[in-house]
Parts: structure tokens; C-alpha cells; sequence
């Protein structure tokens, strides 16, 4: 693990088990809305043991990582321009997933040549949130995890995953979800990643503005950011002569721990082919 000073806050990054080498090529992870760096354990581990830094980022505010959790697709966009000055990184791949694939278009947008490749997980644009998803995160927010954690599985018993044979990936994402929003007291990063979501913008501009190989990794039962609602970003990017790869695994939205040999597969084959 590395503990980087950003902005001013203790920043934590997963490496992997593998010391941070300036000399390989770097890869960022970025999570989504109630998670930390652990729902990428086995990609990370992958990739550290074969030729790759890998930084799996607790956003700021979340879990290990200190500062002010992002209220803005923007704002986390900057927190990783930052991590890689602080990091000393000078090209990088992005991995994000969920509202982390959110940030992830928007610090490549803004990047530009200095992002190899973007993977975009569990994504769609708009990435719209109900209302009554949103009023929960804040009046009654186990009720609301406890119906994104059902929503984000295409089953709720399924074969061994990432996390080894006899997990309870409902559970553990319950579990996963609650320690995310106890480590911060002061403010709700459950809503605040939501709202993020639901308000940005500016994703049909930020695909025609990168400038690396972007690979859409979709889930083809996924309920909470559907297949279909990420072939717009899709359309908008093969528009404007991005080369763009498409892959769909047949599970719902935690792609990473219900089929973590495909996306661990489809991650490792678009870094290393172009």
C-alpha cells in the first residue's frame, strides 16, 4: 500500500502487494458510490504481479483516505490529477467503475495524453438516480443499501467469486456499504455520491475529448446502470474516431466479484493491446 499526501489529506492507495516501480506502466482504480479500494482485490493483485503499479484509491473522505469526500464528478476528477502529481506518475491507464467510471471520463477529458487507457465499468450517461433511491440515502439510508446491494446482482447466490468460494455477496456488500458510510461522520458520502451521479452533465463532451483507447465493460443483467443506457457514450465515442472496445459479461453491476476472471480477462487484454 502507498499513503500519498493530496491537497493536503492523507491519501491511501492498494498497490497490490507489490512495491510502487516508476519504471512499469501505472494503473488507477477508481470505486464507486459506498465502496473503497477493496472491491478490485483481485484485478489489483493481477495486474501488481504482472508488470503493472496499480493504485486502487480510497476517494478522499472514504474509508483510509482523509479530505473532503467529492460532492461532484468535477471535483473527484481533480482529486485525480492530483493523485498522480502527487504520485509522480506521468501516464497512466484509469479503471473506474460505477460513478468511479464517471470520474474516471471526466480526469480523462481533462488529461488528455496523459491517460493511456480508460475502462469504463458499470457505466451509463446519464447515470440517473431515482428519487426515492436518492431520499433514502439520506433519511433512511440501510434501507436504501440494502436495495442497491439487491439491485446490483444478477443473483444473490452465486458461484465462487473474487472474494473465494462460500462468499455472501449480499452480505458482504451490505457489510462493505456500512463501513464506508461510518467512516465519515461528517457528511453522508452515500448521498453525496448519488447526487454526484444524478447531476453531471457533462459526459457526451467528455468522450469526444479524450484522447487514449476506451474499453465499455457492461453488465448484461445489470439493474443499476443497464447495458442500454451506456450506448449512447458508446455511439458518441465511435463518432468521433475514439477506439472504442466492448465487452459484456452476463452478470448485473459488481462486475469485479461476480465475474472477476472476465473482468480481470477484458482489463488485462485492452491494456495490453494497444
Amino acid at each position: 500500500m502507498m499513503e500519498l499526501l493530496v491537497n493536503g489529506a492523507k491519501t491511501y492507495c492498494y498497490t497490490g502487494g507489490k512495491p510502487f516501480d516508476a519504471a512499469k506502466p501505472t494503473v488507477v482504480f477508481i470505486h464507486g458510490v459506498l465502496n473503497d479500494h477493496s472491491v478490485w482485490i483481485l484485478q489489483t493483485r493481477y495486474l501488481a504481479h504482472h508488470g503493472f503499479n496499480v493504485l486502487a484509491v480510497d476517494l478522499p473522505g472514504h474509508c483510509r483516505s482523509g479530505g473532503e469526500a467529492p460532492s461532484t464528478v468535477e471535483e473527484a476528477a481533480d482529486f485525480i490529477a492530483a493523485l498522480l502529481d502527487a504520485a509522480r506518475v506521468t501516464k497512466a491507464a484509469l479503471v473506474g467503475h460505477s460513478w468511479g467510471s464517471l470520474i474516471a471520463l471526466e480526469a480523462a477529458a481533462r488529461l488528455k495524453d496523459r491517460i493511456s487507457h480508460l475502462v469504463l465499468v458499470g457505466t451509463a450517461f446519464p447515470m440517473r438516480v431515482s428519487q426515492m433511491l436518492l431520499d433514502a440515502s439520506q433519511t433512511d439510508p440501510i434501507k436504501a443499501l440494502t436495495m442497491v446491494n439487491v439491485f446490483s446482482r444478477s443473483t444473490l447466490a452465486p458461484p465462487p467469486s473474487a472474494l473465494g468460494p462460500g462468499t455472501w455477496v449480499f452480505g458482504n456488500g451490505m457489510a462493505l456499504g456500512k463501513r464506508v458510510l461510518a467512516s465519515n461522520t461528517a457528511v453522508n458520502v452515500f448521498y453525496r455520491g448519488f447526487k454526484a451521479c444524478d447531476s453531471y452533465a457533462n459526459g457526451n463532451t467528455a468522450i469526444t475529448q479524450i484522447t487514449c483507447p476506451v474499453l465499455f465493460l457492461l453488465g448484461a443483467q445489470d439493474q443499476m446502470t443497464q447495458a442500454k443506457a451506456a450506448q449512447p457514450l458508446i455511439a458518441a465515442a465511435r463518432s468521433s474516431g475514439k477506439a472504442v472496445s466492448v465487452t459484456t459479461v452476463p452478470v448485473g453491476h459488481h462486475q469485479m466479484n461476480e465475474a472477476p476472471e472476465e473482468t480481470l480477462f477484458a482489463i488485462r487484454s485492452f491494456l495490453n493491446k494497444s
